[in-house]
């Protein structure tokens, strides 16, 4: 047997038949670089945008359903009031920054790393953790369209104040037919700066925010000076009253309530970026208080002027600040929404590495920082979605309606993710297990439940495109283990080939050729065609297959395998967190050290160039082979996708019926 050498490119390899993805030995991601404090801002201003929004809606949303007759009155104001207020406390600060924050996958977090973190332990992919990941990552998808066009609409209805406001009306004519228009400009304008970068613009999110966020307090605690009974609101009775009182109507105002934590999901996904500690500090230090005392706020001007109800959030602030607010609220809007587009490109770099979708397009637009990518095809779908629900529901109230399914559907696999991973990875007990996850389950059940009833008033959206993407998912995972066990079955053994041909003759011209293959075990097809074709072996020849591991990153000593077979064949495998960008050459010139003689201007890299045929015998319907070949004809190329030089590259086609 070959002796298989592992380690890092600095002289120091080992001997080792081990895996080349397994951990740190302390379990943990390199810690982050940078004072905490200022990880503290930063994740103010990436990612509390979503969450730190919300108070231009949710109030507005809960109270519309007592706005009328005898159901507004201060017992019911008070009640929804302390809705709100707990679930900020039960949703977001319990579940997500005290308990889940700290189910991590070295440091990250998010559905798709629970999943990456669960299949890494267990070993392969279970059908139901594979379900409930797929669906997590397809309703982030829903938030992510939603998330812009609720959140710039609503800031900008706020123009429509500005006619009646005294000093202002008589020359400001009646905003409301340019609401939309408006709003289509400002996110068609923030859609078409992602191909730029954000990197310059960044780095005032946080600072923005914070004043927003300051912004709120003096707003809630001027309101709140003046009727102070809304403070009744922290007794979770009233709001428990609330509910029981009004049966099917408290589940309707909790579907609407539930747009207080939307963007809770943000803290748990981002976590990589900032450190549990700093977004921690940023919650309980500064934006739970803000919140919840612009909640009250809200509640208490309500109770002083029930007029108040159609607007609380604008009307809270006096009218020569409505101009200024408007504007502030615009630009927190769109830095809301910048984090939830940057929040999907990582979601399908993930998704694209943990093999549930093609490869796609990536670019990097920060020479500095690895996490600033954009993905064009996403950007614009994105887009199109977004634009579609602004024409579709016209108002931030209509979309309120189809906000919260998403969410709620998030939240609730994330809990149940995060009790497999107490149980299969932390092998905790059943009954510990089900203590500290079965009270957040039911919570995001009972939200889960209060927001189905909206299903026929929008929230079908979200659930539709939920649907297409986890049919997406499984088809693209389905037929890529189709195409994979098919080609193996008509291969040649990689070790039979290398006995061949140290017998045979085929012509020797100089340099290095790299064969890309996903199965190190059989002959690429590129290999076998360039031997029938043309005759051809060159006089060192690499099996190269690059693997993505269950963890984020991967360290330079168990990131490559190089296995000689003999004098003219090794094969080589590169291993790459799913978070990592897969860089094939400049991983290759890592590997020098450990004795693979690679030079980039003498070595070709053979790539097999496959185009796929329906067949009503592959294992899968008919519809389900077309959307697989249409899937895999808008992949992006392999060159790209490693960051292959396409002056280094030779692709030879292969034919397969799936």
């Amino acid at each position: 047997m070959s002796e298989i050498v592992t380690g890092t490119p600095n002289g120091e390899a080992s001997i080792s038949p081990t895996k080349p993805n397994e951990p740190h030995a302390d379990g943990h991601a390199d810690p982050h670089g940078g004072n905490i404090w200022t990880l503290a801002l930063g994740s103010v201003g990436v990612v509390y945008g979503d969450i730190g929004t919300s108070p231009l809606y949710a109030l507005q949303e809960s109270m519309k359903h007592i706005a009328h007759g005898d159901m507004f009155n201060r017992t019911n104001v008070i009640g929804i009031s302390s809705l709100l207020i707990w679930a900020l406390i039960i949703t977001v600060t319990l579940k997500y920054v005290l308990v889940l924050m700290r189910a991590d996958n070295k440091g990250e977090g998010g559905t798709l790393s629970l999943l990456a973190l669960i299949e890494g332990v267990v070993g392969h992919r279970s059908v139901m953790v594979f379900v409930l990941g797929a669906a997590g990552a397809a309703l982030f998808y829903g938030d992510a369209i939603i998330t812009p066009a609720i959140s710039v609409l609503s800031a900008v209805e706020g123009l429509k104040l500005l006619s009646d406001v005294d000093g202002l009306k008589s020359w400001i004519p009646d905003l409301d037919p340019y609401v939309i228009p408006i709003t289509i400009v400002i996110l068609t304008g923030l859609f078409a700066m992602q191909s730029r970068g954000t990197a310059t613009v960044a780095k005032w999110f946080g600072p923005i925010m914070v004043v927003w966020f300051a912004t709120l307090v003096v707003g809630g605690l001027y309101h709140i000076v003046g009727d102070p009974e809304i403070l009744w609101a922290f007794d979770p009775r009233h709001g428990a009253s609330f509910l029981i009182d009004h049966g099917v109507l408290g589940f309707v105002v909790l579907g609407s309530v539930f747009l207080a934590v939307t963007g809770g999901e943000a803290l748990y996904a981002d976590m990589g970026h900032f450190g549990r500690l700093p977004i921690q500090i940023a919650w309980l230090g500064l934006v739970f208080p803000a919140l919840a005392i612009n909640y009250l706020g809200q509640g208490a001007l309500v109770l002083a002027h029930p007029e108040a109800v159609e607007n609380p959030f604008y009307l809270m602030f006096p009218a020569w600040s409505l101009i200024p607010m408007i504007l502030l609220a615009m630009i927190a809007t769109v830095i809301a929404s910048q984090a939830v587009i940057t929040g999907a490109y990582s979601m399908t770099q993930q998704a694209v590495q943990l093999g549930l979708l093609p490869r796609f397009e990536i670019r990097h637009t920060s020479e500095t920082l690895a996490g600033q990518i954009y993905m064009p095809r996403v950007n614009w779908l994105l887009l199109i979605g977004v634009l579609f629900l602004v024409l579709l529901f016209k108002s931030s109230n209509n979309l309120g309606s189809a906000y919260g399914i998403a969410v709620t559907g998030t939240m609730l696999v994330t809990s149940m993710l995060a009790f497999t991973v107490m149980r299969e990875v932390w092998r905790w007990s059943i009954v510990v297990s089900v203590l500290i996850i079965a009270p957040f389950i039911m919570v995001d059940s009972v939200f889960m439940v209060s927001n189905l009833l909206k299903l026929f008033d929008g929230g079908y959206v979200p659930v539709s495109l939920a649907c297409a993407m986890i049919v997406a998912m499984w088809t693209w995972v389905r037929g890529t283990k189709i195409v994979f066990m098919k080609a193996r079955r008509e291969s040649v053994s990689l070790d039979s080939l290398v006995r061949m041909l140290s017998r045979s003759k085929p012509f020797r011209p100089p340099g290095m050729a790299i064969f890309l293959t996903s199965d190190p075990e059989t002959a690429p097809a590129a290999l076998m065609h360039n031997l029938k074709h043309n005759n051809v072996l060159h006089m060192k020849n690499v099996i190269l297959t690059v693997k993505t591991a269950t963890t984020p990153t991967i360290s330079d000593e168990n990131r490559f395998v190089i296995e000689p077979l003999n004098d003219d064949f090794t094969r080589v495998q590169i291993t790459f967190g799913y978070m990592e960008t897969p860089n094939v050459p400049r991983a290759l010139a890592m590997c020098r050290k450990l004795g693979l003689k690679f030079e980039t201007m003498t070595t070709s890299f053979f790539v097999g160039k496959r185009s796929f045929k329906a067949s009503a015998n592959s294992g899968m319907p008919m519809w389900q082979d077309k959307l697989f070949i249409s899937m895999a004809k808008d992949a992006a190329n392999a060159t790209d996708f490693y960051h292959i030089p396409s002056g280094r590259v030779v692709e030879l086609g292969q034919q397969i019926t799936v």
